[in-house]
């Protein structure tokens, strides 16, 4: 006799209730093996795919894609193939919170899979159309072996309602942050403090370390610098790395600078999280942003990545944006933002004291910061101690 199995939507962490099926790597019939990925799903956080415990035969697929399911909501039936009882094997990524069900656990009779009957469109297509709006269902087919194409998804993207509007449905990684974003704006105290910095110096640095045969296969850029910076003008600074308990009503100093980098992807905004980055070398944070990066534009942030953050940069001068107001990321008391790099007219003095006018590279920075934790003196002196590196990289050595 066959033996049906149910995968549950497992707690993958972080107090996190619910996911949407983003892909299905398995359909009805076909056979799977112990840590086979069986689907990719989307959380508050990040995507993740999740491997399977047992082997046999999928039997049924509960929830489709583009659906949302709760934790514990069975996502699949897997036909092991035997009566007797069956060990699962320890999945390839450890779940928090799933484990094998007990043996008197009453077994969910196998559903029949409606996702066999689903519209035929690629994962892209199918995206497009959930933050569109649009039902694939409703849609006729124009792609190759009727398959429902992107201009197919476009072309019926204005809903009913209003030719002149198009409601785009917020769900994971862009649900998150909009409830983090509010609860940090009106809990903490925001002030944000601006500082224009003459980097000239530290472009000029960066070609030289480019040139040294130990950075060739290095990707150093301005941000990298802006992240030692920061990290050492926090030594100076200390109170800067820190939360604020509110049941408690203590400033908690961490000793360990967990520096967060804000991302955009296809999914939102993701701040993925450098470990320890007040120990590393210039070099080790810039192969450390190069992975960041290469990681959040690939949907490969796991949720773990994104959490411990103590101080976060958002550099926003790469869509040409000279200044922001950045809002803190919650449980933490800075953030700075970074502008586009300028060429512009700078007053500059000589060692006789003369001044005169030179083109110059220019940016902005812009420093929120909890003003229940830092006051206005060690807000200032902290932003100050950063543009100071940037300005002139050679007293990093002091």
């Amino acid at each position: 006799m066959s033996q049906p199995r149910q995968f549950l939507l497992p707690d993958v962490g972080e107090g996190l209730t619910e996911a949407e099926i983003l892909r299905w790597s398995v359909k009805p019939g076909e056979a799977v093996e112990v840590n086979q990925i069986l689907v990719e799903i989307e959380t508050a956080k990040a995507a993740v795919e999740l491997p399977s415990p047992f082997a046999g035969v999928v039997a049924a697929l509960h929830v489709a894609e583009g659906e949302t399911a709760e934790v514990g909501t069975p996502l699949i039936t897997i036909d092991t193939g035997s009566d007797e009882p069956t060990r699962e094997a320890e999945p390839a990524a450890l779940l928090v919170g799933y484990g094998p069900p007990p043996e008197d656990e009453p077994r969910a009779p196998a559903m029949p899979s409606t996702v066999d009957s689903r519209p035929l469109a690629k994962p892209p297509v199918r995206k497009l159309a959930k933050d569109l709006g649009v039902d694939l269902a409703r849609l006729s087919p124009t792609g190759p072996h009727g398959t429902i194409s992107r201009a197919d998804v476009q072309a019926a993207a204005t809903p009913p309602e209003s030719p002149h509007e198009t409601r785009i449905p917020v769900r994971g990684v862009r649900k998150h942050m909009a409830a983090a974003m509010v609860a940090s704006a009106f809990t903490a105290p925001h002030v944000t403090e601006f500082l224009a910095v003459d980097v000239t110096q530290t472009l000029s640095l960066l070609e030289t370390i480019r040139a040294r045969r130990e950075f060739r296969d290095v990707r150093v850029t301005p941000l990298a610098m802006v992240a030692r910076a920061l990290t050492l003008a926090l030594r100076t600074t200390p109170e800067a790395n820190a939360t604020w308990d509110e049941a408690a009503q203590e400033i908690v100093v961490k000793h360990q600078v967990n520096l967060g980098i804000a991302a955009a992807t296809d999914r939102g905004l993701v701040v993925p999280v450098i470990r320890d980055a007040g120990r590393l070398s210039l070099r080790e944070l810039a192969d450390a942003i190069t992975q960041l990066a290469s990681d959040a534009r690939g949907g490969r942030t796991s949720p773990s990545a994104m959490t411990g953050g103590t101080v976060t940069i958002t550099n926003v001068g790469v869509f040409g944006v000279d200044a922001g107001t950045p809002i803190l990321n919650p449980g933490e008391t800075a953030i700075l933002a970074v502008g586009a790099i300028r060429r512009m007219p700078w007053v500059v003095t000589g060692p006789d004291g003369a001044e005169r006018i030179e083109p110059r590279s220019v940016t902005q920075l812009a420093l929120s910061f909890d003003h229940r934790v830092l006051d206005g003196a060690q807000g200032s002196r902290l932003l100050a101690d950063i543009g100071d590196v940037l300005s002139t990289p050679g007293l990093a050595l002091l």
